[in-house]
């Protein structure tokens, strides 16, 4: 069968030809129709991030996934039932206490595998198996847009952990800021905007259809070049909420002093070593003196994903439509690697619904 990876010793991403998986018990066989590409593809293509499954030349990549289920092999599943995968599994097929919780998305790094991205295929391949309480249903309208699922349970855990963090008091955010206005920035902000007023750092000049879908979803855009960080607080107002997804290790600390008194940073990106001479006292202070708060969340839980389903099925298609830019057939996977100026969230179709 087709499928889209990397290779031990090559450079960029390859269209492979491997044997069509068979399912083990408890696993169900799935038909692939569509997988999201994002920044982690792009980080695991170049050798910045994750590793091959062990003794293998290859990694399928590939983490967000929509399919059908093609053989439910006694699961609870039946034929024809969308669905889309979690991404973690136990080392070994063994679970360890962070999947005996429920909880992989909680493992560090050691006690988990990540499909597509670190020791594991990923579902970029005309078909893929998967344990069945590692598939979560989603209704057959949603079909067309499902790999968004994955990406909007980042947010989920991430806006939990946040205001997980404020339950001691009463926390009525008013405000929220996003630094990043890629996919992942965007949707986070349509999952808020309706919560707080919305604000979204980038770094684009007008015109540019990210800030477009800014505009069509009454958020404010804040070009960084014109309005860095530390200025938005008197730019604009002083965020009770910062939501950091673009990697650049700063924003760790500008995103934090940029808060409102009582407000909570969530920290997503992952940056590589940075060197900066920082005033920890005063940062420090500034956290204890203003009750701030910061969290830092990766990956996602099964409740994580049935919340994004329901997010999911609320947003409006016209805004997923325009964030949609690329829908590649996987003979011509390459367009959805590609990133230019009209880019904004890229796919790969292996099959129709």
């Amino acid at each position: 069968m087709k499928a889209i990876g990397v290779r031990k010793g090559e450079e960029g991403a390859k269209l492979l030809d491997i044997s069509r998986p068979e399912p083990s018990a408890g696993e169900a066989l799935v038909r692939t129709l569509r997988v999201g590409v994002d920044g982690t593809d792009h980080e695991v293509i170049a050798g910045g991030h994750g590793g091959f499954p062990e003794d293998e030349e290859y990694l399928v990549l590939g983490h967000e996934a929509v399919g059908v289920v093609e053989e439910p092999n006694g699961t609870a599943f039946d034929a024809g039932d969308v669905v889309v995968p979690t991404v973690r599994r136990p080392p070994g097929g063994v679970d360890n206490e962070y999947f005996e919780r429920g909880e992989a998305d909680m493992a560090p790094p050691e006690a988990t595998l990540e499909r597509g991205i670190d020791g594991a295929h990923g579902f970029l391949c005309e078909y893929f198996t998967s344990p069945a309480e590692y598939l979560i249903e989603v209704p057959d309208r949603l079909a067309e847009y499902g790999f968004l699922v994955e990406p909007i349970s980042i947010s989920e855990k991430a806006l939990e952990l946040a205001r997980d963090s404020r339950q001691s008091f009463s926390w009525e955010p008013q405000a929220g800021l996003v630094l990043g206005n890629g996919s992942l920035g965007l949707l986070t902000v349509a999952m808020l905007t309706e919560e707080m007023e919305m604000y979204c750092l980038g770094r684009r000049s007008r015109p540019d259809p990210t800030i477009d879908i800014l505009d069509s979803l009454g958020a404010t855009y804040i070009d960084s070049r014109e309005t860095p960080v530390p200025e938005i607080p008197d730019a604009y107002e002083a965020p009770d909420l910062v939501y950091e997804a673009t990697g650049y290790a700063e924003h760790a600390l500008t995103g934090v002093q940029a808060l409102a008194p009582n407000g909570v940073a969530a920290l997503l990106g992952i940056p590589g070593p940075t060197e900066q001479s920082v005033d920890l006292g005063t940062y420090h202070k500034d956290l204890v003196m203003h009750n701030k708060a910061v969290v830092g969340s990766v990956n996602s839980g099964p409740r994580h994903f049935r919340a994004a389903v329901e997010t999911l099925d609320s947003l409006d298609a016209e805004f997923l439509d325009d964030l949609i830019t690329t829908v590649a057939a996987v003979e011509e996977f390459e367009t959805a690697f590609e990133a230019d100026t009209e880019t904004i969230k890229t796919a790969v179709q292996f099959h129709s619904r």
